[in-house]
């Protein structure tokens, strides 16, 4: 008798599990599957690569300067500004030159530069000459304004030290 419980139990026990050639008994169809958690630990985040507003300043030379060949501080000028840059104790090389010692000019035209780890911004108070342009031409309006020269490194972003000229100011006619 004991025998014949079990196979009647294996008989209904197939029957519920092969039902219609599928392997998920009906009755288990409709019920969620527990989802696989990950017994690993969480790796810690990563940290990003730098970007130019955080990357680390390239070096300078001791002594090295720019400065104003011309205008000079205090001129007046009528109409176009002929603005001529000089350099000592470094090269001029267009912007992406990645070249120890070396940099290209950006004006700054009445204004002062807000963070010196980052690269210098590019509008009209803020002009690159990445090409590795040493003179200019500029048309301000009438009126005092201040000029500064801000030497860039490949990137744009200021050396550290910084190579800066003085603050020169000129009128316009």
């Amino acid at each position: 008798m004991t025998r014949a419980i079990v196979a009647a139990l294996l008989v209904l026990s197939l029957a519920a599990c092969g039902d219609k050639g599928s392997s998920t008994p009906e009755a288990m169809k409709d019920v969620p599957k527990p989802e696989t958690v990950d017994a690993t630990p969480a790796a810690a985040p990563e940290e990003s690569a730098p970007t130019p507003e955080a990357s680390t300043r390239t070096p300078s030379p001791q002594g090295a300067k720019v400065f104003f060949i011309s205008p000079q501080d205090g001129a007046t000028i009528h109409g176009t500004i002929p603005v001529e840059f000089g350099v000592e104790g470094m090269k001029i090389a267009p912007a992406g030159t990645d070249e120890p010692n070396s940099g290209h000019y950006h004006l700054l035209i009445d204004t002062e530069l807000e963070d010196y780890n980052a690269a210098i911004p590019a509008d009209d108070k803020h002009k690159h000459y990445g090409g590795g342009q040493t003179e200019a031409q500029l048309d301000l309006s009438p009126g005092p304004h201040s000029l500064q020269i801000l030497l860039g490194d490949k990137n744009h972003v200021p050396h550290d030290p910084p190579v800066e000229s003085e603050v020169i100011t000129v009128n316009v006619e």
